[in-house]
């Protein structure tokens, strides 16, 4: 579904990614790990267009590079970044409305805005109230299920439990899992490495902006030299 091919990406003249391969399958829950500073943000925003990439990025077979943000996404790429952008002077609703496509109908898609409800009570607890006033957990179910509004065939999501009270990380571990049963493939960036783990079908990663290791979580496991250079503090 997604074939990344020796991305590279820069920030001025700082060569942030340095050759980076990954793919994602159909329906998978692909976790990307990694100490900060890696690059596996910017491995998102290069793929979603938000950085500009070098390299091949290919969406169900069709070459993506150099597209803009707002195309990518109407092929059926969704993106949760790290820093939310929700619209604070918006409600939760309205917010919700803004994640569909234009010309998308209500209800036509793998979710609705019922979904979003069940599936995080407190939106539906706020949804007439204006985005600015939610708690940072809070706006971190928006911005998901703002996404999800927009029909994706697959999301990048970026440290969606940032931040977030415990009760609160496993709801959001049961939404991901939630929207792989549904059909959607995820490619997650997650910094508490037993979430990543205990959800992931396989794992990349990455040091010095390129991909150390790939393979499956029980691998990594056994990996304690992997685990040493790379993933430990």
């Amino acid at each position: 579904m997604l074939e990344v091919t020796d991305l590279h990406a820069y920030y001025g003249k700082s060569h942030i990614l340095q050759g980076v391969n990954l793919n994602v399958q159909e329906g998978e829950i692909v976790a990307l790990l990694g100490r900060n500073g890696v690059g596996r943000s910017t491995t998102c925003k290069a793929i979603m267009g938000e950085v500009p990439p070098q390299g091949s990025v290919k969406f169900r077979g069709q070459e993506i590079a150099g597209k803009k943000a707002f195309e990518i996404a109407n092929l059926g790429l969704g993106y949760v970044p790290e820093n939310r952008d929700i619209f604070p002077g918006l409600t939760t609703r309205q917010n919700l409305i803004l994640g569909m496509k234009p010309g998308q109908k209500a209800g036509t898609g793998r979710w609705t805005m019922e979904n979003m409800f069940d599936m995080f009570s407190n939106l539906k607890e706020r949804a007439d109230v204006e985005a600015s006033v939610m708690s940072g957990g809070e706006q971190q179910m928006l911005t998901m299920c703002r996404t999800l509004m927009g029909d994706p065939e697959l999301v990048m999501i970026d440290e969606p439990t940032e931040g977030l009270s415990p009760q609160m990380v496993k709801r959001v571990a049961d939404v991901l899992q939630e929207i792989a049963k549904r059909g959607v493939a995820t490619l997650l960036v997650e910094q508490k490495l037993s979430i990543a783990m205990d959800i992931a079908d396989r794992v990349y990663v990455m040091g010095h902006g390129q991909v150390q290791f790939e393979g499956t979580p029980d691998e990594l496991r056994g990996r304690d030299d992997v685990r040493k250079e790379w993933l430990e503090v």
